[in-house]
């Protein structure tokens, strides 16, 4: 049974473009290739970190402390590349490392303590923010060591050249194509309704336009942000993740309700735990842009950024109670339950 869509699905898309044609007839720039570039390399960052604040929001948990972990782990490789003259690489893989081992063992104490993870992040945000100005010497801290470009200091200055742009964009629209012709292969094969042909090759085209187009303005200026193509895989692993593995099954179920779910023989704590690790991974990375971004790590790196994340999440259709994402994954959810039964 098809989902039936009202105005209210469309209702943050015209406000989206109400908003941006007001902008552009206030002030022409706004709609400069030069401008959108930026607010697709701040939009990136943002969303990178909703990524992971997505996968602790689905089984009804919450992560306060994600903003002052943005700061203390982009503080600890900052420290580590100026202070220690250590390899951007290997500064960054150090602070991957920590970010993924602080949030499993936050995890760990919300799932094996039953205490909420609003009091264990509240209280994390509190100490790693305290952390991160002891890390720093409470001063600001450069990214780069004798004023030489490295791969910490790129990661939101650097562009895809226009060529390769084309090139990705190209590989993308292929991939949707064929990823909806499967897709729709398989619930005809299951016996459940699917869209008319017409209106999937309108969606399909104007989604290839729509990603030319980004691909066009974004050539205009230096070409693709280097920190969208961060963005668009991590989406891509959180996607894959949540609607093709039983890991993302298992965390709609917890959200739903978590009793019926461990009755169901869910692993609810490994789970529940593995998706605070997956979310201080992303923590991490989201760390190394905002730090880039801001060309030095200072004591205001990351503030306020774990409620940016939860927002984003909200108004990108999660329910803080978990157990539900986006309407369309939700009936995606429910037909895949069926064709088990």
């Amino acid at each position: 049974m098809q989902t039936r869509k009202s105005l209210r699905d469309f209702s943050l898309v015209i406000a989206l473009v109400v908003i941006c044609a007001f902008f552009g007839i206030v002030s022409p720039q706004f709609l400069s290739p030069r401008n959108l570039s930026l607010l697709t390399t701040e939009l990136s960052i943002t969303a990178t970190l909703a990524m992971g604040m997505l996968l602790v929001i689905l089984p009804g948990n919450i992560d306060l402390s994600a903003g002052s972990g943005v700061g203390l782990l982009g503080g600890i490789a900052s420290v580590l590349v100026f202070e220690h003259n250590c390899p951007a690489p290997l500064a960054m893989g150090t602070a991957l490392a920590t970010g993924i081992l602080i949030w499993f063992c936050m995890g760990n104490l919300i799932v094996r303590q039953k205490i909420p993870a609003f009091i264990i992040t509240l209280g994390g945000l509190l100490i790693f923010k305290g952390l991160f100005w002891l890390v720093i010497h409470n001063s600001t801290i450069p990214i780069v060591q004798g004023g030489r470009a490295n791969l910490y200091s790129v990661l939101t200055t650097s562009y895809l050249p226009p060529i390769a742009g084309y090139a990705l964009a190209g590989l993308i629209v292929v991939a949707i194509i064929l990823a909806k012709l499967r897709a729709r292969k398989a619930r005809q094969a299951y016996g459940f309704a699917v869209e008319d042909g017409e209106l999937v090759f309108l969606k399909l085209f104007l989604t290839a336009q729509l990603i030319f187009l980004f691909v066009i303005v974004t050539n205009k200026f230096h070409g693709i942000p280097l920190s969208a193509i961060i963005l668009g895989v991590i989406a891509f692993a959180v996607y894959v993740l949540t609607t093709h593995t039983p890991f993302g099954r298992y965390l709609y179920a917890i959200g739903g309700n978590e009793e019926a779910a461990v009755i169901s023989g869910i692993p609810v704590e490994k789970v529940v735990v593995a998706s605070f690790s997956i979310m201080g991974a992303i923590v991490a990375i989201t760390g190394f842009m905002q730090t880039s971004y801001s060309g030095a790590s200072t004591t205001t790196v990351g503030d306020l950024m774990e409620l940016d994340a939860i927002a984003a999440c909200v108004i990108g259709g999660v329910s803080l109670k978990g157990g539900r994402a986006h309407h369309g994954v939700s009936a995606e959810r429910h037909d895949t339950a069926r064709s088990f039964t």
